[in-house]
Formats: C-alpha cells, sequence, structure tokens
C-alpha cells in the first residue's frame, strides 16, 4: 500500500486533493457489499442532513442520500480492513506531511439512483476538526453514462470523478467545494473525515 500511500500525500501536498486506484481490492469491496447493513439498507440507514447536533436539518433538494455511522470497535471484519488502513494512511500523511490527524469518522452512503448532494463544503463553520474528506467507491460495473460522479470545484477547473469500485478520493475539507451528481442507478460509498481530534472528544 506504500505507493497508494505516497500517490495520496503526493496529490493532497501538490493539489489538495487526490484520486488513487485499488485502495480496496475487488474482493475486499465486495465483502462489504455483503454486510448486514448494506443489505439491509432500506431498514438500517437513515436520511442524511445538513449541519450538525442541534443545527441538523433535513433538505432533501440540497442531499437525497442515506447513511449509517460506523463503530470501529464493532466494525465487520469487512469493514473493518477499510478502517485499518483509513488508520494507516493517517500515519502516514502525519509521517509524510507532518500533519497532526488523530482519528477518522465513517458512514456507510447510499444515494438512491436520481439523487445528489449540492455544492457544499465539509467542514463546519463552528467546528473545524475535518481536516481531510476520504470517500472509497464500492460501485461495480459503473460507466460515465451511470452519472454520479464527484464534482470538485479547484481554483481553475472543476473535475468529475467517477465512483469506481476501490477508488479512494482525498481532499482538504476546508478547501474544496464539492458536490454529487445524480446517478441513474443506487450509488455506494464509505464516506468519511480525518480528524485532529480523537472521536471521542467531538461526544463530550
Amino acid at each position: 500500500m506504500d505507493k497508494i500511500f505516497d500517490a495520496v500525500a503526493d496529490g493532497l501536498a501538490e493539489n489538495g486533493f487526490a484520486v488513487v486506484d485499488n485502495f480496496l481490492t475487488p474482493g475486499e469491496v465486495s465483502q462489504i457489499l455483503q454486510v448486514d447493513e448494506f443489505k439491509d439498507s432500506a431498514n438500517q440507514f437513515k436520511k442524511a442532513g445538513i449541519g450538525k447536533k442541534q443545527g441538523l436539518q433535513i433538505n432533501e433538494g440540497i442531499r437525497g442520500d442515506y447513511i449509517h455511522w460506523l463503530d470501529k470497535n464493532n466494525a465487520s471484519p469487512a469493514v473493518a480492513i477499510y478502517l485499518n488502513r483509513l488508520a494507516e494512511l493517517i500515519q502516514y500523511l502525519n509521517q509524510s506531511l507532518f500533519l497532526s490527524l488523530k482519528d477518522y469518522e465513517v458512514h456507510m452512503t447510499v444515494y438512491p439512483a436520481g439523487s445528489y448532494y449540492k455544492r457544499h463544503l465539509d467542514q463546519f463553520k463552528a467546528d473545524d476538526h475535518r481536516k481531510l474528506s476520504v470517500i472509497c467507491y464500492l460501485n461495480n460495473v459503473w460507466t460515465d453514462k451511470n452519472g454520479g460522479q464527484l464534482r470538485m470545484y479547484l481554483p481553475d477547473q472543476s473535475l468529475d470523478v467517477l465512483p469506481l469500485a476501490g477508488r479512494l478520493v482525498c481532499f482538504r475539507s476546508d478547501q474544496i467545494e464539492h458536490e454529487v451528481l445524480p446517478a441513474t442507478k443506487e450509488r455506494l460509498s464509505l464516506t468519511g473525515w480525518i480528524l485532529d481530534q480523537l472521536i471521542d472528544l467531538r461526544h463530550l
């Protein structure tokens, strides 16, 4: 994984974002798709909102995805492989970029066909602990015709990224605005943020 981790570090250092393939192998993706939460997403997932805590609001005109938060201490073996790899990436980025990243938070994400998430920034105005956004896609057999691209708004252009299985996108949560375009079929991912604070402190 060192080459993949190195590509993430280089992309962040040079451009503020990185797109790397094979962060998860096809076999690892298949195992994650078989976990109970994804197989029963209609009952396991909740409608995603905008904001946090008391300011949380549901607005389908802005975002239409459903999410299920992961607990690293109780994650299934298939999902734990991804979470452990994410922890290794944090260590690598701390060493190579001299960052002070401490932890992560991740949820499973399902976008039903036709749903989207309008342009936004991931870091909250009143909470700046989200430093890096990380998304790993789980969509097998996906083409341009299926849509569902992640559109990142960069200083001089926009960049569309297809949500291909095993692909990881990592970008600065405080700098890169982005949106999720509508897809013709269900779109799945593991979506999260790397923090400069231990996750336990966020719930005190």
